[in-house]
């Protein structure tokens, strides 16, 4: 069966080809190419092509098995493309190039490609090298945390290197330096690979000089670079938070620098108890001093102007210079915001004894204590509570290291069991309240680090957490006028400060 269908196909496709030949061989004008398809001899070959196609269906059809619906198909397409009487010869091609292909598909099956698979694992020769360690150094700008040491800095830097903190802590300008450091201050060190100091600069207490400890290589020793004018440049920061939880977690949130921080819990500490007053959703907004060097924060200045809003009550501050220099905080009606004195002496305090009898610690049984003790570690600044003048400065018996501050209307403060004094700080100088004057220590008669607090009026001691404080002269006439001049751009940043919070928050018409 299947030798009989190969040779009526080789029969077609002869045919085919015959008849492609014949028609390549008439002349391509138009008038002779309607005149054959009229009845010419292109029309009798039509003729035979059709009656050829006719046989082989006729024979394709004879078997029991008969062959599938798509050769059906294509052994009708000839039959069918030439019953009608059109123009043939573009269909003619068609029909031929399409039987061809079946022809040859019917009898050409050419057999799949026989490849050989072969993998092949090439072994390339790697040669290991140690890459070079690092050689650059690394440079670090921090701050200054409250209750740093050396030893601390360094090791939140990585450093460890025993002849760099022996340097340091030895030389009588560089101890100055670390004495004079605060919480907030910036500092550059730069550090090798291995964790040895190369160049610490640190801030000098005027702000505006520097002092840097520098060496070539871990090899050399270390030399003072005398102390050079550092290029600052004064710029104004504004921010705003809202309380959650407490004050120091909200201005952390909110960016703000920890020595502003102490600053607007200064400020407001005499009309809010930072500890029992504060409500979730208390607002604060503060315009501060920032000052650059080489494009850089450097530190954190003082407070221009500050805002509280503490349970729908609005407190709000200025810093104004006065005609003859003088600067202080006063609030929006030219009320001074600085009291007489301070209540303590320490930014961050914890009253670990209280004023009156108590069972003395070292010596054992009951006697009077003078004063208030405020736990803290070594080194931690102790700021003058009041303006005034140093009276006494040196060793006083189980007191240790002492500085007594003379005030006006014969009030006295004592500051006891100190480290160390500011530097230059003489009997006779004059400070100003807050002003650095000395550090917390153990000396004298102590069981563990902390200051020792008294307030004297006539020699008389009294408990400094309850006597009575007067407040400051407010302003008034032309100073008045002045104040007023001064804050009216600073109440316009305020204003845009309070309706970014109340946008933040939800308020409607971004008010408070």
């Amino acid at each position: 069966m299947r030798i009989r269908k190969n040779r009526i196909l080789a029969e077609l496709r002869w045919r085919l080809g015959d008849l492609r030949w014949r028609l390549a061989e008439q002349p391509r004008r138009a008038t002779e190419t309607n005149w054959r398809v009229g009845g010419g001899v292109a029309g009798k070959m039509a003729a035979d092509l059709r009656w050829h196609a006719g046989d082989l269906r006729w024979r394709m059809d004879k078997p029991r098995k008969r062959m599938s619906k798509l050769f059906r198909s294509l052994a009708d397409l000839p039959w069918r493309l030439f019953e009608s009487k059109r123009a043939w010869v573009a269909a003619g091609f068609a029909g031929v190039s399409v039987l061809g292909g079946v022809a040859a598909t019917a009898v050409v099956t050419p057999s799949e490609p026989v490849v050989n698979v072969q993998t092949v694992v090439e072994r390339v020769a790697v040669e290991a090298r140690e890459l070079p360690a690092p050689n650059l150094p690394f440079v670090y700008d921090d701050r200054v945390e409250p209750g740093d040491t050396l030893q601390a800095i360094f090791r939140r830097l990585g450093v460890d290197d025993p002849q760099a903190l022996s340097f340091l802590l030895d030389h009588r300008e560089s101890a100055r330096a670390l004495r004079d450091l605060q919480p907030g201050d910036s500092f550059t060190a730069v550090v090798d690979v291995t964790g040895h100091l190369l160049s610490l600069r640190l801030p000098l207490s005027n702000g505006e000089d520097s002092l840097e400890v520098t060496r070539k290589a871990v090899e050399q020793p270390f030399r003072i670079v005398s102390a050079s004018a550092v290029s600052v440049e004064t710029g104004t920061e504004m921010r705003n938070g809202v309380i959650q939880r407490s004050l120091f977690a909200a201005t952390e949130a909110a960016g703000l620098p920890d020595s502003v921080a102490t600053q607007l819990a200064d400020l407001f500490g005499g009309n809010i108890d930072f500890h029992s007053d504060l409500h979730p959703g208390d607002t604060f907004s503060v315009i501060y001093e920032t000052f650059y060097h080489r494009g850089a924060p450097a530190r954190a200045g003082r407070i221009l102007a500050a805002e509280f809003v503490n349970r729908g009550k609005r407190y709000t501050v200025f810093r104004h210079t006065a005609a003859d220099g003088s600067s202080s905080y006063y609030t929006n009606a030219g009320q001074s915001l600085k009291r007489s004195f301070l209540r303590t002496p320490l930014e961050y305090t914890r009253v670990t004894s209280g004023f009156g009898r108590r069972l003395h610690p070292v010596h054992g049984g009951w006697r009077n204590h003078n004063g208030v003790d405020f736990g803290a570690p070594i080194g931690t600044p102790v700021r003058a509570t009041s303006d005034g003048t140093v009276s006494y400065i040196g060793w006083q018996s189980g007191y240790g290291k002492v500085v007594v501050l003379q005030h006006n209307n014969n009030i006295s403060t004592v500051y006891a069991h100190l480290n160390s004094y500011a530097p230059n700080l003489r009997v006779g100088d004059t400070v100003e309240q807050g002003e650095f004057i000395a550090r917390v220590g153990a000396t004298g008669r102590v069981t563990g680090p902390h200051l020792h607090y008294e307030f004297r009026v006539g020699d008389v001691a009294q408990n400094p957490m309850t006597v009575a404080l007067p407040d400051a002269m407010p302003l008034d006439g032309k100073e008045l006028a002045r104040f007023r001049q001064n804050t009216r751009g600073l109440l316009e940043r305020l204003a845009m400060l309070n309706y970014r919070v109340a946008s933040a928050n939800g308020v409607k018409g971004g008010k408070l």
